[in-house]
């Protein structure tokens, strides 16, 4: 009797669609110790041809034939394909990473969840910004927010524009705020306008919480240079973090409240905020896809549901949905 045990079985996984995100899922797939990188679904010629000399992977030539050979499948196409990729490969009983949103509307979403609780099949939902450290960082600290003010900037490309800025780029930060303030919605107000799409380019949403938490969230394609910042005011202190280059600092209250005494007795200046003690955070960087990818993987190995499954996901398409029906009804 060996007194070692086997080493676990790796995850075969593959990836459908290897466009500019999808080649980095192919990317990390490939380096990945837990995984062995079965290959691509890619429609494009000279694309797929590409990946594989890059990752020396199998081009499955069709999608039935890689969720043969695969236990889990990143599903990287537009929104609008969500749907009719993930549904026979749930009844393959592969298990899917279906990149954000989960789908276009909310009955693809409840055929997806049906077909994965059917067949037993795990469904994570590409939120990325939940495995970035900076959202780490705020799951730990963060349990009373007051207000949550959110700004996601991209510069425009023709790509992803299927959907508006909301599916696109907001829904982020709906999940988000979702998870941190733990509460559900008591009302949303949206505003938003079309600049280069039909869809809306630029938007706005308030999202006031039962708890009385609000959060105000900004997205626009429209911009010079890109922006992924999130403030929250709570009881005890003020945070300020920045998901793309994750950093941040915070100011206590307390500190606050002692700025304020040394300028009543005049041993501080008026605007003068150098007295105030601002803490660097912590943050340990990482690449939030690889986390992702780590996570989805653990998660199929050990058939635990995984921290954004389609649940969230769905619910995160919810609140995108009715920001996106109010901008729709306020152009009409």
């Amino acid at each position: 009797m060996s007194f070692f045990s086997s080493p676990k079985p790796k995850v075969k996984c593959g990836v459908i669609g290897v466009g500019s995100l999808g080649q980095h899922h192919a990317r990390i797939y490939a380096a990945l110790p837990n995984v062995e990188f079965m290959g691509i679904f890619e429609a494009n010629d000279e694309r797929a041809k590409e990946i594989c000399a890059r990752h020396n992977c199998h081009r499955f030539a069709t999608i039935e034939e890689l969720g043969a050979a695969c236990d889990a499948v990143s599903v990287v196409v537009p929104t609008d394909k969500h749907e009719q990729v993930a549904l026979p490969l749930l009844a393959q009983k592969c298990h899917l990473l279906i990149e954000k949103p989960i789908t276009a509307t909310l009955e693809e979403a409840e055929r997806v969840l049906a077909a994965a609780q059917a067949n037993n099949c795990i469904v994570q939902v590409g939120h990325i910004e939940h495995f970035n450290p900076v959202m780490s960082f705020m799951e730990k600290h963060i349990d009373r927010p007051g207000y949550i003010t959110a700004e996601r900037l991209a510069p425009y490309t023709p790509r992803g524009t299927e959907v508006g800025v909301v599916l696109d780029l907001m829904i982020h930060d709906i999940g988000i705020v979702l998870a941190l303030a733990k509460s559900p919605i008591r009302k949303i107000d949206s505003v938003g306008i079309s600049v280069l799409s039909k869809t809306e380019d630029i938007a706005n949403a308030r999202i006031e919480f039962e708890s009385g938490c609000v959060a105000n969230l900004s997205a626009s394609r429209m911009s010079i240079k890109k922006n992924r910042e999130i403030r929250i005011f709570q009881d005890n202190a003020y945070l300020s973090l920045d998901f793309m280059n994750q950093k941040g600092h915070l100011v206590k209250k307390n500190d606050l409240i002692a700025y304020g005494v040394k300028l009543k007795v005049g041993l501080a200046k008026a605007g003068d905020s150098s007295s105030i003690p601002v803490q660097e955070i912590p943050i340990e960087k990482d690449e939030p896809l690889k986390l992702e990818l780590q996570h989805f993987t653990e998660s199929v190995a050990e058939l635990k549901q995984p921290k954004v499954g389609a649940a969230l996901g769905k619910t995160a398409l919810e609140v995108a949905i009715q920001i996106t029906e109010q901008i729709k009804a306020a152009r009409k």
